[in-house]
């Protein structure tokens, strides 16, 4: 239902007072909230104002709208010049106010008076600033609010950028704990390997070569070995850093740079001469004796300490690595000359040629119990022998020359081979019970076309008749001398005519650790069928030498080898040139 509109005359400012106050008791009747009625009521005003500042007679419409059945309603107020059509299309729109009231029915009520209508025109004011007021409060409640809550925010920001910078303190940690163990790691294995790959050798020289190849260039640029017993040969005078000297004197790891190291267990010292820029390092040589000292020149600017406590402990055990070589050179040395003592020279007989062929192991100590010999009986017969003695060194070398010393004693009356290995058998198991040893002896008498010969345990003889057939002497050999049993050696004869070859050897020449002795031995008899009867009979030394270097090809060996060469000469090598 929409009531008459109501008219008023607007020409002063007094009828716009009136006008205003008016509608707001209306607005304030109907129960419109304060803000929505205070923004309508300035809105008004300040169209009132407007209307009077341009003169003439104005009405203001008012109308008071609700529905039929509704509890609220609104009303509507238009300004327009006395006289104008209706509606215009220069008319402003209408001004409206929620009324959650009811309006009241009928006209609008009568005019109030200008005094009490200016005192109840500040009451929408004062409810307007009570209202904000409240809104004031509310913001300052909000705002406190908020300012806690960005206190807490800023609190967990801070306590998350802690959490973050300590996260990454921990995650620079561990990553830098995970290097180091690395680094420490890669130390260790290096000494693991370098100490693998020096005490492999016992070769000064290979294992001096060797610490360059690992040192150089990663942990040095370069490196210098003083051996203090080089310094004693003629001609081995050269110049030494003084750190290295020092080195020498105190026993004492020595650091040489335009900058203190500050190594652990390592003595500062300025400058080298021979490298200013670049620091060295000198390590003494030596564990229980000081052999040398090794200087490295750093591969930068500087040595690190953990480098250095690796590269000192290299050092020490590359010192107990020379050493154990200087003895084991020394050891060598003497058992070899010992052994080669031991080696007969062979003796010249009428009608048969001679050589004999001693090889020492080239991997292990190098000495080992194999022997030859060669000499001829009252008789006039020949007496050859080849042994070896089980095991390897001084022991083995020393039980060699027993055997040989004693054989040479049983075969002076007459004795057979098989009585001679039978006496060195029942000596052996009394002087050394827990050695033992092969061999082969074997009889050649002048003009007679056979041989006879006994063998204990030893690897069979081979005979290469004029034709080039090779026969292996396959009888059944005796037990190995030492053996702790009682045994007698029987004699064995075979064939010898002239122009065949009586060879004898030991294990080191046919046995490899791949192939069983039967493919060595058939080697053997390859190579000798290989040669030729005239060949031999000129250079019988040629053709143990193209034997030797048909089955062994230069090899590594880990045994000893000998070989014992007796040929029976034909009647036409026998028969004397004819003088000029």
């Amino acid at each position: 239902m929409t009531a008459p509109p109501e008219v008023w005359k607007i020409a002063s400012v007094t009828d716009a007072a009136l006008a205003r106050a008016a509608v707001g008791a209306i607005t304030t009747a109907g129960g419109s909230p304060a803000l929505e009625r205070a923004r309508f009521l300035t809105a008004l005003t300040a169209r009132l104002r407007r209307c009077l500042n341009q003169g003439g007679e104005w009405e203001l419409l008012l109308h008071l709208r609700h529905d039929t059945g509704a509890q609220d309603g609104r009303v509507d107020v238009l300004l327009r010049p006395v006289d104008a059509s209706w509606p215009s299309a220069d008319d402003e729109p209408a001004l409206t106010c929620p009324l959650p009231h009811q309006p009241v029915t009928g006209r609008v009520p009568a005019r109030t008076p200008l005094p009490e209508a200016l005192l109840r025109a500040d009451e929408n004011t004062a409810a307007v600033l009570d209202l904000l007021q409240e809104q004031e409060r509310l913001v300052q409640l909000h705002r406190e609010e908020l300012h806690h809550t960005n206190q807490g925010v800023l609190a967990l920001h801070s306590h998350l950028e802690a959490a973050a910078l300590a996260q990454r303190e921990l995650l620079e940690a561990e990553r830098a704990a995970r290097a180091e163990a690395e680094r420490a790691r890669r130390l260790l294995t290096f000494l693991g390997d370098a100490s693998a790959a020096i005490t492999v050798s016992l070769s000064p020289t290979a294992i001096l070569r060797r610490l360059s190849d690992l040192l150089v260039p990663e942990y040095a640029t370069r490196l210098d070995v003083w051996l203090f017993d080089e310094e004693d040969a003629p001609g081995h005078v050269r110049e030494h850093a003084a750190a290295a000297v020092v080195a020498a004197r105190t026993g004492r790891p020595q650091h040489a740079g335009p900058r203190p190291g500050n190594l652990p267990g390592i003595g500062d010292l300025p400058p080298s001469a021979l490298s200013p820029e670049r620091p060295l390092l000198a390590i003494p040589l030596g564990a229980h004796r000081l052999l040398g000292v090794l200087t490295l020149t750093a591969p930068g600017p500087r040595f690190d300490a953990d480098t250095c406590i690796t590269l000192v402990e290299l050092a020490r055990r590359v010192g107990i690595a020379l050493d154990n070589a200087r003895r084991y050179e020394q050891y060598r040395d003497t058992a070899e000359t010992l052994q080669r003592a031991q080696l007969t020279d062979l003796p010249a007989v009428p009608g048969l040629l001679l050589t004999a062929r001693y090889l020492p192991a080239t991997w292990g100590l190098n000495i080992g119990g194999d022997w030859y010999d060669a000499f001829r009986q009252p008789d006039g017969s020949l007496l050859v022998v080849i042994g070896d003695v089980t095991g390897h060194g001084l022991h083995a070398a020393v039980v060699m020359g027993q055997l040989r010393t004693a054989l040479r004693a049983y075969a002076i009356d007459d004795t057979s081979p098989g009585e001679i290995l039978t006496q060195l058998h029942r000596m052996l198991r009394h002087l050394q019970p827990e050695l033992y040893a092969t061999a082969l002896i074997a009889r050649i008498r002048p003009g007679e076309p056979r041989v006879v010969w006994a063998s204990a345990g030893h690897p069979p003889a081979v005979v290469r008749d004029d034709d080039g057939t090779v026969r292996v002497l396959d009888g059944k050999p005796g037990v190995m001398l030492g053996i702790p049993a009682d045994h007698t050696y029987t004699d064995q004869v075979t064939r010898l005519p002239t122009g065949s070859s009586l060879v004898l050897y030991t294990d080191g020449l046919v046995e490899r650790r791949a192939r069983g002795i039967d493919a060595g031995i058939e080697r053997l008899a390859q190579a000798l069928a290989a040669l030729r009867t005239p060949e031999l009979e000129q250079d019988l030394d040629a053709g143990a030498d193209a034997v030797l270097k048909h089955i062994l090809h230069d090899s590594e060996r880990d045994d000893d080898v000998c070989l014992l060469v007796c040929h029976r000469l034909t009647a036409i090598a026998q028969e004397p040139l004819p003088s000029a």
